[in-house]
């Protein structure tokens, strides 16, 4: 910070500005290079030059990864000094350091596996979050901070700077694009087939070769990788919902540190030259995606919330790694994992970054949202989302999603017990909505974070993340002695039901010897269950 405040009090062109609040109590610091504009401030940072092209750069998210920290200082300073020259018509800024509570927890030893430096900061936030899984379920204040700031923004380019984690081989530099897939239409395309060759190429015109991030664990990569799915949860993967063009450079923690810096100093120069070239294209496909959006005329169409890899389409190239064997384990007597230096070789390997579509939502024009769930709403609002309350009392029909299945996970992930493989049953029915009522339409620039957190479905949806756990629990029961006379009251009134249960008796020799769960069966089959039992809260409206 005392690097910056020197920074922006000796050169005009670079300016620091405070931004919300950490976990740590701390707020995030902007720094930014703008020279067409000495006397500005955070409202009028964007006002002087609207035909810029924005890069946004974040650095410290894991403050143990410190690569991108001092190689971005090193930037800002030498564009400020005049040893290196930045394209007039690309803007840029940085997150000096998002996960200060990180930072501040320093040591030398909590990277087992990385070479240097001599102490870095913790990958775990002052609550000991890991931000970099916050960003869609924003459980910190970091997260909530980052919105503003990134909405402020809204940039053509994004940025994370990491260290990997995973094999050894001779790059010292990997880069983990958002999957061109997911991102989908003619940005997607120009992700896959014109920026990570040009950046490749750039960087190989200096001398350094990148390689496409190494996503292994304990196996040699040789045997062919897929590329890492960058999900909402992490910062890619939600810059992608605006459309703003992302990656993450991920240096090799084997390396000594010096490289890895200049490593990623080169990177980032060479993204600011693409981005002074292809801005223009840049923001017209951005354009083209948000007026889809904001027309509604992606209403009524398949979005897309379930990848998996496509193992039909293969990309080949040249892999330089270390020859890796397993050998015994001198500690534990099994087999263990050993690299070679002495033997670098280059060889082809197959690289599955080609994901399919394996389950789809339809888009409907609106959601409503029930007042109550008041945390959902903070959410949107803090990403931009326009939501209408409902001016009187109504009643609307609405298509209703029940929870039928999901999986939760056994231990604790990131401060919560996370669920996945959500089905869901819909139904079509009229319910009674309250004045203050929320609705918001599907139309508009957040379309894409309006499905991907509302969509139980969606990978990280509100509902995954637990917003929505207390409707999994049954609130009313009901004790048998008193039942039982009530349930043989329900099957003499009702002959089709008598005639599913006694089925059901017959066919399932488990439940027809357990006496409780025919009562329970029964009584899920009578008015006296209670509705909001596995019904999720969030309806949607008209296609």
């Amino acid at each position: 910070m005392q690097f910056y405040r020197k920074l922006d009090s000796t050169y005009p062109a670079i300016k620091t500005y405070k931004i919300g609040l950490t976990d740590s109590g701390e707020p995030i610091t902007l720094v930014t290079y703008n020279p067409a504009n000495p006397d500005r401030t955070l409202e009028t940072e964007f006002s002087k030059n609207p035909n810029t092209y924005k890069l946004l750069v974040n650095n410290g998210i894991h403050p143990g990864e410190p690569d991108g920290i001092d190689a971005t200082m090193m930037l800002l300073r030498d564009a400020a000094k005049g040893t290196i020259t930045i394209p007039k018509n690309v803007w840029l800024g940085a997150v000096a350091i998002y996960n200060i509570g990180g930072a501040l927890n320093r040591n030398s030893t909590s990277r087992t596996n990385q070479n240097g430096p001599e102490s870095y900061g913790f990958r775990g936030n002052a609550r000991n979050y890991d931000l970099n899984r916050d960003f869609i379920k924003a459980d910190t204040r970091n997260a909530q901070s980052f919105a503003q700031l990134y909405h402020t923004i809204d940039p053509e380019m994004f940025i994370d700077n990491h260290v990997s984690n995973g094999a050894d081989y001779q790059y010292t530099l990997t880069h983990l694009f958002t999957q061109h897939d997911k991102m989908g239409g003619q940005l997607g395309d120009y992700i896959k087939n014109s920026l990570q060759p040009q950046l490749e190429t750039s960087l190989a015109d200096k001398n350094w070769d990148i390689t496409p991030y190494v996503n292994v664990f304990n196996e040699v990569p040789e045997t062919g990788f897929s590329q890492f799915m960058d999900y909402p949860r992490y910062s890619s993967g939600y810059t992608t919902l605006w459309n703003s063009v992302g990656m993450m450079v991920e240096t090799h923690m084997l390396k000594p540190y010096k490289p890895r810096v200049e490593g990623t100093y080169a990177l980032l120069i060479s993204m600011i030259d693409i981005l002074a070239k292809d801005g223009p294209q840049i923001k017209a496909f951005r354009e083209a995606e948000k007026k889809s959006y904001t027309t509604g005329s992606r209403i009524g169409k398949a979005y897309p919330v379930q990848y998996e890899v496509d193992s039909s389409k293969v990309t080949i190239f040249d892999f330089k790694g270390y020859k890796g064997k397993m050998i015994s384990s001198e500690i534990t007597g099994q087999q263990r994992l050993k690299y070679d230096r002495s033997k670098p070789f280059t060889k082809q390997v197959k690289y599955y970054d080609n994901f399919k579509v394996v389950q789809e939502i339809t888009i409907l024009k609106y959601y409503v949202i029930p007042q109550g769930w008041f945390t959902v709403i903070d959410r949107l609002r803090e990403n931009n989302i326009e939501v209408q309350p409902l001016k009187n009392d109504t009643a609307i029909t609405v298509e209703s999603y029940r929870i039928a299945a999901f999986d939760t996970r056994d231990s604790a992930y990131e401060g919560h017990y996370m669920h996945s493989n959500t089905k869901v049953e819909k139904s079509s029915l009229k319910m009674d909505f309250r004045k203050g009522d929320f609705l918001v339409s599907t139309a508009q620039a957040g379309m894409r974070y309006l499905l991907e957190t509302l969509e139980p479905a969606a990978p990280d949806s509100f509902f995954n993340w637990n917003y929505f756990d207390t409707v999994l629990q049954q609130k009313e029961g009901f004790s048998p002695y008193v039942w039982e006379d009530k349930a043989k009251e329900l099957l003499d009134k009702s002959p089709d039901l008598r005639i599913k249960f006694e089925e059901k008796k017959k066919n399932e020799p488990d439940f027809s010897q357990n006496w409780y769960a025919q009562l329970d069966w029964l009584h899920k089959h009578s008015p006296n269950y209670e509705q909001a039992h596995l019904h999720y809260p969030i309806f949607r409206i008209g296609n």
